[in-house]
């Protein structure tokens, strides 16, 4: 990454942190020894068991800047959900790329998120068969390696600007079919469209096509995906094609979204950066609307 965009991707980052929602709980737990934080959106007169989404920041983010980006708690409002937004080592986490400081200091993250799960099921009623988890760039990877290595606990999973990365991709193996549902832009600086090294020296990953063709195996799913290309209505420059594999074991489809024209950004999302950074957001797509109908039509 060049030092103006490394700089640029710094600012904008932490313009977004901060921005809690009121009413929101901060809360710690420990794990391995280590105090961890959170930020728990709870729906107002909600009853019964509740679905439980996860939402991973970027790196240099942190758990309030993914509160105010993704603007989820409307939605978890509306629909009942328990949100949470954990906050990362260092504003980082161990996706298995090995150049983040969460990685370099060997933090396990995924216990993070086995601990996280319990904590929150400890203080509210949590519907164990709906339990979601999310996330963007560096919480895009992330998540997939919870995927990988926690799939006892996820109902269903969603990747926004991240696709799999070599090491993660060489011993991914979960223990059940998982549903996946990816956003990606093909104007994104930082994580190739096309795989190839990331930007700053944070490893390799790859290409968008061979990313959803592993999951589409993993998944056992038919070989030729549906297509379409999504309505043109905000008129921004870009463009929105959906793959979907259907016909997967235990239903665990795939669905990739591919943003023409898009960048490293949050569907729908706040421009938090110039274009010239990080690509440009669509208006054409609302990515936490759109996951969110994607969860609900999954459970364990």
């Amino acid at each position: 990454m060049k030092s103006g965009i490394a700089l640029a991707v710094v600012l904008g980052v932490s313009a977004l942190a901060g921005f809690g929602r009121s009413g929101d709980q901060t809360l710690r737990l420990e794990v391995g020894g280590r105090e961890r934080t959170y930020l728990l959106h709870v729906p107002p007169a909600a009853r019964g068991p509740r679905p439980l989404v996860v939402l991973l920041h970027g790196r240099l983010g942190d758990g309030a800047g993914e509160a105010r980006l993704s603007d989820f708690d409307p939605i978890a409002d509306s629909v009942g959900a328990l949100v949470a937004y954990p906050d990362g080592f260092r504003r980082s986490w161990a996706d298995g790329r090995l150049g983040t400081p969460a990685d370099r200091r060997g933090i396990d993250d995924v216990a993070f998120f086995r601990a996280l799960v319990r904590d929150i099921a400890s203080r509210e009623p949590v519907d164990s068969t709906r339990i979601y988890v999310a996330g963007m760039s560096n919480g895009a990877f992330m998540t997939e390696r919870l995927v990988c290595d926690a799939a006892d606990l996820v109902a269903a999973a969603g990747v926004v600007a991240g696709t799999l990365s070599d090491s993660l991709a060489g011993r991914c193996h979960p223990s059940r079919p998982v549903p996946v549902m990816l956003m990606n832009g093909t104007a994104d600086p930082l994580v190739p469209y096309d795989g190839g090294e990331l930007s700053g020296g944070r490893g390799h990953s790859l290409g968008v096509a061979e990313t959803v063709a592993r999951w589409a195996t993993w998944n056992g799913c038919a070989e030729a995906p549906e297509r379409r290309t999504l309505p043109d209505t905000a008129r921004d420059g870009t463009t929105v094609t959906e793959e979907r594999y259907g016909h997967c074991r235990d239903r665990a489809e795939v669905v990739e979204l591919t943003i023409t024209g898009g960048g490293h950004t949050w569907p729908g999302g706040a421009q938090y950066l110039p274009a010239r950074f990080i690509g440009p957001a669509s208006r054409n797509l609302d990515g936490s609307r759109t996951l969110w109908t994607f969860f609900a039509e999954h459970h364990r």
